[in-house]
């Protein structure tokens, strides 16, 4: 069974260094044999998140398409920049919306709980957005996803990345790769409990 797996950044900033990370997931993804979705946050904008307004309108259509691919997919790759020791407004709204579609048409739809997910980190200083990781970790456990364990934190960014947008260290490479498999085998589990 080939596991589908979703990429995105929780950053839309031109050559932010998230979605450098992601497009190196998403390469190292396809080379372990999934199938996988790389999309844009900036290709689903909405508004913040606020109740008064989903009563008034519901859930904005974009925040329903993310629910839809998300629950599509067996397994999602989050890379996420650091702002100010967390990760970003933009992946916050995003996971709340999200959060509030139980429904598609009638029919039940869950987003989060049982989907596997991993989580890279990202910063161009020394502590490779670790604190954004450990904050979006305790987020994505508490509405039911599988974290799984590895995660992939890029220290010094900005001089990360070779000519061909693959990381320059070894290490890094290898700290991808040993992500990567972590996600496809914990989606290829959740897919099969599913069946």
């Amino acid at each position: 069974m080939t596991p589908k797996i979703l990429v995105f950044a929780g950053s839309t900033r031109s050559g932010a260094f998230s979605g450098r990370v992601a497009d190196v997931a998403q390469k190292e993804l396809a080379v372990q044999g999934a199938e996988v979705t790389r999309i844009s946050l900036a290709d689903y904008p909405l508004p913040l998140m606020d109740q008064d307004l989903e009563r008034e309108h519901g859930v904005p259509e974009n925040g329903l398409k993310l629910a839809r691919l998300f629950a599509a997919h067996d397994g999602i790759l989050i890379a996420t920049p650091e702002y100010n020791g967390s990760f970003p407004p933009l992946l916050k709204n995003v996971i709340d919306w999200v959060s509030r579609v139980r429904k598609d048409n009638g029919k039940p739809l869950r987003p989060y709980p049982g989907r596997a997910v991993a989580i890279c980190s990202s910063s161009d200083g020394h502590f490779a957005g670790i604190r954004s990781a450990a904050h979006l970790r305790a987020v994505l456990a508490h509405i039911q996803m599988e974290v799984v364990a590895p995660q992939c934190s890029i220290p010094h960014a900005g001089e990360a990345f070779d000519e061909n947008g693959d990381f320059r260290d070894e290490a890094q490479r290898r700290r991808m790769a040993t992500v990567c498999s972590a996600l496809i085998d914990r989606a290829r589990q959740s897919s099969r409990s599913e069946v």
